[in-house]
């Protein structure tokens, strides 16, 4: 037994059967391979009436559900450090704009579905429900004529019912497998938003806020909330309203500084309870890579009791932020955002979260790893915590050996566990919450890129700040495609150049620094063109070295051609 002078630090050295050391630490009653260090100076173990251990920092008066390590402690005084840099970012996060910003409510021409057929008329009810009157017939019906018609009149199948949205649009559930959908059983006909495809984001906006107003509530709801204790009291308050209630226009009030809220609280409020969620003492989220800042679900979050009703509290909170029009200061990966899209993630996703684990998948599809004398099998090991568990990526997957064969099943396989390890509870609850708010119905039609602009916002890009922090390699500033380049993107508009900037980094977001502050898989990592390929090739950005291969066109007008194409493919053409 090796103990030193905390007492709650109590651990055992063993070996396993192929010679690896590995401690038990009988405190916390379980194994890791690294060996457990002791409690920071100023931090005690204690547990409560329930048996639970929580631990207690003396020095700020805080208590947490996770062990404190000496990194944690260095991590969560940076994150304070960020949090009193905020107040001073606000400025800049208030430049933040998007499209479609009109209020639809008062713009009684917008309509997406047309107007009405002859002799209907659309209006509202006492609680703000939307219903139509015919007035050839003299009936009221809940369900839009234009996109839904008259009722069908055949009979539900056994076990279904049929209910209606706020908003009077009919969903069907399904009590047998205990799911709902839009799409109508007997017809197959999908009843929810119409909306036909645009690939203009300007438009997909307009179409998207015209349906928040459609199921927004009259009057407006107040949350008080205390700068201190934010996150707690925002909590509290969002999940002891109701769905409806948090579709109203939001009135949000700090004590003591009382004030009309005209936007400009309910706007900062966004901005710091989402910088407020990456507390690591919460262990709720973490950054995808170690010089990656979007966010990605933390697997250890299991270590707080309650992490569950507080991804469903995220979930709101994230659906709200959507659905009021505000930005977040802090987004998350690209594949989380494929997720909030029911889009599927593979293999090209992993590189903006984890490039080592993605160039070491791309190494194995590219070489016989028969030949190299590899084995490996249907299995992989995680390490949370400290502690090592095997997870077979299919039925007695430690038992397949991997071959040339089904090598390509495997990297399949593990590239989807690698994105969504241990962490499907938590994704189940956020997007309860998210579902409470906004079906993600409404959001079919953005992709992640898109989605991230209409979540975080648009920024002014300077474009000279662009050229001053950008590198070449086997070109030069005067190489007549780095002048064709550069003239592109001065004629170009700022959404077509925030697409550009999603294309080669991954993300639309700027830091505080602008481009001079970029950062890679590897650290600081300025812009980079490169002369790579055949003048009918497409450029090829690497994310993770923030980099667009572009190759040696012979025009102005084939390299403009290309980029465009590259940049406005929905998906992001050519990625590694």
């Amino acid at each position: 037994i090796d103990s030193d002078s905390d007492p709650n630090f109590q651990i055992k050295m063993g070996m396993d059967q192929h010679g690896r050391v590995y401690y038990v630490d009988h405190v916390e009653k379980r194994t890791t391979w690294d060996r457990p260090e002791p409690l920071p100076p100023g931090w005690e173990r204690r547990v409560d009436n329930m048996g639970r251990i929580y631990y207690v920092d003396h020095f700020t008066r805080t208590t947490t559900w996770q062990r404190p390590t000496l990194e944690s402690v260095r991590n969560y005084e940076q994150w304070q450090l960020q949090r009193s840099q905020l107040q001073g970012a606000m400025q800049q996060f208030n430049q933040r704009f998007i499209y479609g910003n009109q209020d639809f409510t008062q713009n009684k021409e917008f309509d997406p579905l047309g107007p009405l057929p002859h002799g209907w008329e659309k209006r509202t009810d006492s609680n703000g429900r939307v219903y139509f009157v015919n007035h050839n017939t003299r009936i009221t019906q809940w369900e839009d004529p234009r996109s839904q018609g008259q009722l069908n009149e055949k009979p539900l199948p056994e076990g279904w019912e049929m209910r209606f949205t706020v908003d009077g649009i009919p969903y069907f559930v399904d009590h047998n497998r205990r799911t709902t959908t839009y799409i109508d059983p007997r017809t197959g006909k999908d009843n929810g938003p119409q909306i036909a495809y645009v690939r203009d984001f300007k438009a997909k906006v307009q179409y998207f806020r015209f349906w928040c107003q459609q199921l927004s509530m009259p009057q407006h709801i107040k949350i008080t909330v205390s700068r201190k204790t934010l996150f707690e009291d925002s909590f509290q308050q969002i999940m002891s309203l109701s769905a409806m209630d948090l579709r109203r226009r939001l009135w949000v009030i700090f004590p003591g500084e009382e004030g009309l809220d005209y936007g400009g609280v309910a706007r900062e409020w966004f901005f710091l309870l989402s910088h407020e969620v990456l507390n690591p003492m919460y262990c709720l989220f973490e950054y995808a890579g170690k010089d990656n800042y979007c966010l990605q679900i933390n697997p250890a979050s299991y270590i707080n009791p309650d992490h569950l009703k507080y991804f469903r509290f995220i979930g709101r909170f994230i659906a709200m932020a959507l659905f009021h029009g505000k930005f977040i200061d802090t987004g998350f990966s690209l594949p989380f955002y494929k997720r909030i899209l029911n889009k599927p993630v593979g293999l090209k996703d992993l590189e903006s979260v984890d490039p080592e684990f993605y160039n070491s998948l791309i190494w194995v599809k590219e070489n016989n790893i028969e030949e190299c004398g590899l084995e490996m099998y249907f299995s992989v090991d995680k390490e949370i915590l400290g502690e090592i568990k095997s997870h077979d990526l299919k039925s007695n997957g430690s038992n397949i050996l991997v071959t040339e064969e089904n090598k390509e099943e495997y990297i399949k396989l593990v590239a989807e566990w690698r994105l969504s390890r241990g962490v499907e509870e938590q994704t189940q609850a956020f997007f309860e919450g998210f579902n409470e708010i906004l079906s993600q119905q409404y959001l079919q039609y953005f992709d992640a890129k898109e989605l991230e602009v209409l979540l975080c916002g648009m920024q002014e890009i300077d474009l000279t700040d662009w050229q001053r922090h950008t590198i070449y390699r086997h070109y030069t500033r005067t190489s007549k495609q780095i002048v064709w380049f550069w003239q592109f993107v001065k004629e170009i508009d700022n959404e077509k150049r925030m697409r550009l900037l999603q294309f080669v980094t991954g993300t639309c977001r700027l830091p505080v620094g602008g481009f001079s502050d970029l950062m890679g898989s590897n650290g600081p990592q300025k812009f980079c063109i490169e002369k790579v390929g055949k003048e009918n090739w497409l450029p090829r950005s690497h994310t993770c070295f923030n980099r667009l291969d572009l190759p040696p066109y012979k025009s102005y007008e084939q390299l403009k051609e290309k980029l465009l194409f590259a940049i406005e493919e929905t998906e992001g053409f050519g990625q590694e």
